[in-house]
């Protein structure tokens, strides 16, 4: 599966932003969703994921109540609606693939290229 993340940009302290990563080649519906995030100089970090049913989703404990994941597998695609933003939000976010529901960067199989999120205070 190839996947395209977008909806990065500038958002001031408070607002809110959707990412969109988009999936072609073979069957998106088939994968567990994750996005991960990764800060300058920081290592690349969880921040949700979501079952290929879309009724199973977990989160880190820094986005819960303010993120949202989300899937719509007729547009093969995968959302994340982040809302009540902050500076420590900045960062680089990636879209990724898994076989199974899971925290961990490296049982992702597939990967877009990152969008920049950039949260101003």
């Amino acid at each position: 599966v190839q996947l395209q993340a977008s909806g990065g940009g500038l958002v001031q302290a408070g607002g809110s932003l959707r990412l969109s990563c988009a999936a072609s080649g073979r069957a998106f519906s088939n994968y567990y969703m994750g996005w991960f995030r990764q800060a300058p100089g920081k290592e690349r970090e969880f921040v949700a994921a979501v079952k290929w049913s879309g009724d199973m989703r977990s989160y880190a404990d820094s986005v819960k109540g303010r993120f949202t994941i989300s899937r719509d597998n007729a547009k093969n695609t995968v959302y994340l609606q982040m809302n009540s933003l902050t500076p420590e939000d900045t960062a680089v976010y990636y879209c990724a693939a898994a076989p199974y529901l899971t925290r961990e960067v490296w049982h992702y199989n597939a990967w877009g290229q990152g969008t920049l999120v950039t949260v101003s205070s």
